[in-house]
């Protein structure tokens, strides 16, 4: 039984690195095909140059979860990291809620051990991040500092939200390019 389990993991761990690889090759699709790659000229392109480096590519990026739609019940928030990734080391993630009141459900943010947990939305499992109140105003910010998935839900409702309000996602960030900015 053990082994299955550990066959489990490398298969599922295998599935989200390919994902992500994926996800960055198609979002660097204007990367330059090195297939016209002219080796006489290496030094000039990748030597000991003067280049200025766009910066700006390289820092970490502050990325609104859900976007213009914070974090609320009925937004699909999975569909909205395929399409907002992909996601790298030291990008932090701002979960935006309303406080609690008469007319809005409490939200807050959960953050599940494994695959499993998160695809049963088993908040017993789960790790509260975030409470009713940390997303209000400037929201919570969570630092994605690690290279490892990231499994995110709202945990209310004993995971209802998660569940039917489509509240989860799961992020697995990527080493950001280190290649400079091509002419």
């Amino acid at each position: 039984m053990a082994s299955t389990t550990n066959i489990v993991h490398v298969l599922t761990l295998l599935v989200i690195i390919t994902a992500s690889m994926f996800t960055v090759t198609v979002a660097n699709k204007d990367w330059p095909s090195f297939g016209n790659f002219n080796y006489t000229d290496w030094w000039s392109r990748f030597g000991n140059h003067h280049r200025q480096i766009n910066k700006t590519e390289q820092q970490p990026k502050k990325i609104i979860v859900g976007g213009s739609q914070n974090w609320h019940f009925g937004y699909n928030y999975s569909d909205w990291a395929i399409k907002n990734g992909p996601f790298y080391l030291n990008d932090t993630l701002v979960f935006k809620y309303d406080a609690p009141n008469a007319t809005s459900f409490p939200h807050s943010v959960y953050m599940f051990p494994t695959w499993q947990s998160f695809m049963k939305c088993d908040v017993k499992k789960a790790k509260m991040v975030a409470n009713h109140t940390q997303g209000v105003g400037e929201g919570f910010k969570f630092v994605l500092n690690k290279w490892k998935p990231y499994y995110f839900s709202c945990g209310e409702k004993n995971g209802l939200h998660c569940n039917v309000g489509q509240m989860k996602f799961t992020v697995m960030p990527m080493l950001r390019p280190f290649l400079p900015s091509w002419p």
